[in-house]
C-alpha cells in the first residue's frame, strides 16, 4: 500500500516525498520508516539498526534508507565534522531519500532537538567509531561515487567516504545558510581538537593535530554554502 499524505505528520506533509519511500511503513508518529530501522516490542525504532541491514546495504549495494538498489550516485547523510574526517558509521542513500531524510527527520531538521536515549533496548549497539554526542545544528549530504569499509579499532567497522563530488547543507526543513553552517563547523572542531588532545602522548597528539589541519585544508573549499538561501528543494532523482 502507497504511503498517502494524510498517513504523514502533520508537519512533514508538505515535503515531496520520494518514490521509493512510497511504500515504507510509517511508524505510529506519522514518520515513514526507514529500511534501517528494528522493531522493538511491536514498535518500529528508528534508534535500533538490526545488524542484517547493515551487512545488505553494503553487500547487496542497497539505499540504506529505502532498501532498493543504489546506482552510482552515492550519498551520505552525515554531521559536519564527519565532513571533515571523511568517515561515517552509516552506508549510503539514494539522494532523494538522503535530501527527504535532512528535511523531515525530526532529530536532523530541529537543532535543538536531542537523541533520545530513553529507555534503549539491552542488545543496543552505539555507533562504531567515536560519535560526537549533539546535534551538529545542520546536516551535510555529502555526494560522492565510492567509499571503503575499514576497521574502527574497538571491534567495528566505520566507512571512508569517496572523494567528494560535492556538498549540499541543510537546516530546519531547507538549506542551511553560511552563518548556520560555519557556526556549526566552528562549535564541532573544538570537539574535534579535544579528541587530538586525549592521544596517550605529546608525539601522538601533535601528529594527531597535524592529520585534522591537514583534513580541513582539504574540505574547506566545501563548507560554505552560498550566501543566498536557496528556496526549498524538490525531491532529487534517486540515481
Amino acid at each position: 500500500m502507497k504511503i498517502q499524505s494524510s498517513d504523514l505528520n502533520e508537519s512533514i506533509r508538505k515535503i515531496p516525498l520520494p518514490d521509493t519511500l512510497r511504500d515504507r511503513p510509517v511508524s505510529r508518529q506519522g514518520y515513514p520508516v526507514p529500511y534501517f530501522a528494528g522493531m522493538v516490542d511491536g514498535e518500529w525504532d528508528f534508534r535500533v539498526v538490526p545488524s542484517e541491514r547493515y551487512r545488505d546495504c553494503i553487500k547487496s549495494k542497497v539505499c540504506w534508507i529505502c532498501g532498493k538498489s543504489l546506482g552510482s550516485k552515492l550519498v551520505f547523510v552525515v554531521g559536519p565534522m564527519c565532513v571533515v574526517t571523511r568517515t561515517s558509521s552509516e552506508p549510503p542513500s539514494h539522494y532523494s531519500c538522503g535530501q527527504y531524510a535532512a528535511l523531515a527527520c525530526p532529530f536532523l531538521a530541529q537543532p535543538r532537538m536531542r537523541r533520545n536515549e530513553v529507555d534503549l533496548p539491552e542488545h543496543h549497539k552505539p555507533p562504531a567509531g567515536v560519535a560526537i554526542m549533539r546535534n551538529p545544528g545542520v546536516t551535510a549530504l555529502l555526494i560522492t561515487h565510492g567509499y571503503r569499509i575499514f576497521k574502527d579499532g574497538q571491534g567495528g567497522q566505520l566507512i571512508e567516504m569517496g572523494e567528494p563530488r560535492t556538498v549540499e547543507w541543510y537546516a530546519r526543513r531547507r538549506r542551511a545558510t553560511r552563518e548556520e553552517v560555519t557556526e556549526s563547523i566552528t562549535s564541532g572542531l573544538v570537539e574535534l581538537r579535544k579528541q587530538c588532545d586525549m592521544e596517550t602522548d605529546n608525539a601522538s597528539q601533535r601528529e594527531a593535530h597535524a592529520e585534522l589541519s591537514r583534513r580541513i585544508h582539504a574540505v574547506e573549499a566545501l563548507w560554505l554554502p552560498p550566501v543566498a538561501v536557496a528556496a526549498s528543494p524538490q525531491a532529487g532523482d534517486a540515481e
